[in-house]
């Protein structure tokens, strides 16, 4: 049976959670509003669902909750941060701040990270340099589920890409995708709904298709954006290897088949080469191409021309990257947020782990 809550109330019971596995008030209301922001979004499966995993990750060791977060090689314009094995849902935030600081001062600013953990979506921190009149870009790899095009082996995660560009009376683009078929949390919102997946979302251990929502567990694979070679998986695997070197390669984290999985019980692969979970952030300063009330009004005419595109049909219209998202949130700020009852249920269990009332 679904639950529903507000979000001011799943707000506040989640940065109780967060205080009470050793975060700072400051620091587990940070992780708390960008980790609920999924739940806004309309991204279910990266909001409070995810809650019981990160404290599972705590639990074994792998997620330090005082975390010394910090700059351990720079440049004027460039970073490399490292997260000391925090909640990703506060490292990133620090690094594409510490990225937004560097293009106040020099146009653009490039930030990567090592020794973090599960960020959250990440279209949260692109979103960060919207009101400084930047384009943002996030990226993250991801623990090994999918398999490359011709392949039945796990080498890469669902590594989404996000970038935010500003626009001026219309409100902004937002991208965020993964770089699969489909993100591994629509399998487990399918998984509790106990329904089968679409086509071309997952492969069995063979390489075969499937339509079962808990082949993971059987070791099949998640699938790149484009499903199969026929239909161009080969870009959704040149994508996701883009957002695996530059979150994973370039910061000295782990990467392919090496990043840290997200479930606690899963042993963590043997003779990794890098530290923790990596991310990619980038920021870039609109006026350090033209001046930004110009770029804005031509995004205005962008954006309104493309939702006047001629639809094929008229019950579905032309929408731009963020509309459905940002719907959600003026909806569920006012509505609540609707709760799947597993979901419900794991955090039933950790009301009653730490004594917190939900």
């Amino acid at each position: 049976m679904e639950k529903k809550f507000s979000y001011e109330k799943l707000l506040s019971f989640t940065q109780s959670v967060f205080q009470h596995i050793g975060c700072s008030s400051k620091d587990a209301l940070t992780a708390s509003l960008n980790l609920l922001s999924a739940d806004l979004r309309g991204v279910d499966s990266h909001g409070v669902a995810r809650l019981s995993g990160y404290v599972r990750l705590w639990e074994v060791n792998r997620i330090n909750a005082k975390a010394d977060i910090k700059v351990i090689h720079e440049t004027p314009s460039t970073a490399v941060v490292d997260g000391d094995s925090g909640l990703g849902l506060v490292v990133a935030p620090f690094a594409m701040q510490v990225a937004i600081d560097k293009a106040k001062q020099v146009g653009s600013g490039w930030v990567s990270v090592q020794n973090s953990n599960h960020f959250g979506i990440a279209g949260q921190y692109a979103m960060m340099g919207l009101d400084h009149d930047m384009i943002g870009i996030a990226m993250t790899n991801a623990s090994a589920l999918v398999a490359p095009t011709f392949s039945k082996e796990r080498m890469l995660g669902t590594n989404p890409i996000a970038v935010a560009v500003p626009a001026g009376n219309e409100p902004p683009f937002v991208a965020d995708f993964a770089t699969t078929t489909a993100a591994n949390g629509k399998l487990e919102i399918l998984q509790r709904k106990n329904q089968p997946v679409p086509e071309g979302w997952v492969q069995n251990k063979e390489g075969n298709q499937s339509y079962d929502a808990h082949e993971l567990k059987k070791g099949g694979a998640l699938l790149p954006l484009g499903s199969d070679r026929e239909h161009s998986s080969h870009k959704g695997y040149m994508l996701g290897s883009i957002v695996d070197i530059f979150s994973g390669v370039l910061s000295g984290a782990n990467y392919g088949p090496w990043v840290p999985p997200f479930p606690a019980y899963i042993p963590m692969p043997e003779q990794m080469p890098g530290k923790g979970i990596g991310h990619f952030f980038g920021a870039m300063r609109i006026d350090a191409f033209r001046t930004a009330d110009a770029f804005k009004k031509d995004m205005d005419q962008w954006i309104c021309r493309f939702r006047t595109a001629q639809p094929i049909n008229h019950e579905e219209k032309v929408i731009i990257p963020g509309d459905p998202e940002r719907e959600m949130e003026k909806f569920r700020k006012v509505d609540g947020i609707t709760l799947l009852e597993d979901v419900h249920n794991d955090l039933m269990t950790l009301s009653d782990k730490f004594e917190i009332k939900l």
